[in-house]
């Protein structure tokens, strides 16, 4: 018997950073998704411990710089996807502009070089991601999809889709329903 699951990565991971922080009885705050302010001097080897238990959740501190900012500009494109509200459509660069307090090409530059991709490219990869989740987990159709995602068009979603995936929208929905029939008999 196969169990299908729905959950919120950012839930998730919240509650395991939470319990692992109250395990080391860190008193800390929360400043924003994956940054913790921790209130009380710890020792280096109290920082090591952590990190090697949160590791088992694929989960690590990061100290480089550079690093810091790459998961902060990736963090801020996964709110920008996930929660994309359709009233107010804003470029990319303007949003991250404003959410990080730095300049896009600065955001950009060092994107590319610790990532070896593009910001764009980024996005895109993340909005193919959560496209193959909607088609999975919700009964809506690719032009709601489109249009949750600020697509000019059906089309041009299908076209990333495919450049991303190799197969089309319709494609992949018959590969599911087509596991999901297989995992039932």
């Amino acid at each position: 018997m196969k169990l299908f699951l729905k959950f919120d990565y950012t839930t998730v991971c919240n509650r395991v950073i939470e319990e692992q922080l109250k395990m080391f009885n860190f008193k800390y705050q929360q400043t924003a998704f994956g940054e913790i302010e921790l209130l009380e001097k710890v020792t280096s080897k109290q920082l090591q411990e952590f990190n090697s238990s949160i590791e088992n959740y694929g989960i690590s501190l990061i100290e480089d710089s550079k690093k810091i900012m790459v998961q902060k500009i990736k963090d801020v494109i996964r709110d920008m996807v996930l929660n994309k509200e359709n009233d107010v459509i804003v470029k990319t660069s303007v949003f991250l502009s404003e959410k990080l307090n730095h300049n896009y090409s600065y955001l950009s530059n060092l994107f590319s070089e610790v990532t070896y991709t593009s910001i764009e490219n980024y996005v895109i990869l993340q909005k193919i991601e959560y496209t193959k989740t909607l088609l999975v987990k919700q009964d809506l159709s690719l032009t709601e999809i489109a249009y949750k995602l600020n697509y000019s068009s059906v089309a041009h979603l299908s076209k990333q889709f495919k450049n991303t995936t190799g197969i089309t929208p319709s494609a992949f929905q018959r590969i599911v329903a087509k596991r999901k029939e297989s995992h039932l008999q």
